[in-house]
Order: C-alpha cells, then structure tokens, then sequence
C-alpha cells in the first residue's frame, strides 16, 4: 500500500549538511525603517535612538516578547519611561511611531528561505510580539515557512536555549541536523551550544553562502 504522506523527493536525500532551516525575523528577512521616528525625535528634541533604547530595555521589552503584555500596553510603558524627557502625549506619539515603523521583506533573503524550503523544512524562529502573523501576511509571507515559533506565542525568547529546541521539534528534526540564522550573536552562540550550524547573519549574501551546499 503506498505511503498516504510521502515525503517529497527533494526533502529525503541524504548528505546534505542539515535537514531544517530555523530562521529569525527581524533584520534578516524583515528590515525597519527608522526615519520617521528618528525625525520626530529630533523634532521634540530628544537624541535620536532615545525611545529604541527605553523600548527595548529587558524591563520594557521582555514582557511584550513573552506575549505577557499588548503591543498598546507596551506603547504605554514606553511613555511612562520617557516621563521626565517629554510629556506624556509625546511619549505616547514617540512609543507609537516607534510600534508603527515602515518595514519591508528583504527580497534576496525570502527567495533563498524558498529555495531551501523545497528542499528541507523552514522554521522562522522569532522574538516577536503577538502581531508576527499580522506583520508576516502584510509582507506576503504567510506561505514562506512550514511553522513559526514566535516568543510572544510560546512564552519563551531567544537566547533561551528551549525556543530553539521547539524550533527545532516543529520542525522534525534534531537540533544538530538544522542551520540556525540570526543577526544577534548571542542567539547564535546559543545555537552552536546545541549543535546546530550557526549563521551570523549581515546580509543576504551570508545566507547565500550558508545554502550554497543544500543547493548544490
């Protein structure tokens, strides 16, 4: 009798260099543009990196990334954090620009990732906020991944060594067989630390080279 779920063709070979691609999000297939809240800063006089650096402090950004607060309520801690430096309209207007910061798909990057999805699965693997989904269909990529792991969904954030081990189960294999991509080194040191191959990725040309083998 025939297997009712073969595995396609491309996906079982053997000799590749890893079985799975676990990838993150932001600033490798996602990029923001940091203008609009830079102008605004300057305008009410702040340094410009000012509200990133409140926003993402662990104390402000944790709970968002753990899916413990809203994107609003986060907006919320922000303003509260910049009492002192801006009225509270300000901070709200700040936190705010900051939540809805322009972004696009780095097209290189979503190409490679589909390549490689033909041939292994693909698991984007994020510290994101409850809004990924959101943000991946506005981007066309709904379709990119065979799952995601969003730290806001699971309750775990990288480097915490469990979201790369779900990753990792999501995607059917063991966490020595995958190549791991993100642009933050810690998370990548994390990576190594469990076996995967590790990629600090810069730009798409990183990716490139990391895929070149499964290509080949």
């Amino acid at each position: 009798m025939a297997d009712p779920n073969p595995v396609p063709a491309a996906r079982s070979g053997e000799g590749r260099p890893f079985d799975a691609v676990l990838c993150d999000v932001d600033n490798v297939i996602r990029t923001f543009d940091p203008r609009p809240l830079e102008a605004l800063e300057r305008a009410v006089g702040l340094t410009e990196g000012t509200t990133r650096k409140v926003a993402f402090s662990p104390e402000i950004d944790e709970p968002l990334l753990l899916g413990r607060i809203t994107e609003q309520e986060w907006v919320a801690a922000i303003a509260r954090a910049l009492t002192g430096q801006v009225d509270e309209e300000t901070g709200w207007a700040l936190g705010t620009a900051l939540l809805e910061s322009p972004f696009h798909a780095d097209g290189d990057v979503v190409e490679l990732l589909r390549r490689a999805r033909v041939r292994v699965p693909v698991v984007l693997v994020s510290n994101a906020t409850l809004g990924l989904e959101r943000d991946l269909e506005a981007m066309g990529l709904s379709e990119l991944a065979d799952d995601v792991v969003s730290s806001a969904r699971v309750g775990l954030a990288k480097p915490d060594r469990r979201i790369f081990e779900l990753g990792a189960q999501r995607a059917g294999v063991r966490p020595e067989r995958c190549l791991f991509v993100d642009d933050t080194e810690e998370n990548v040191e994390t990576a190594a630390a469990l076996g995967m191959t590790p990629l600090h990725f810069r730009e798409a040309a990183d990716l490139a080279r990391a895929l070149a083998p499964l290509f080949a």
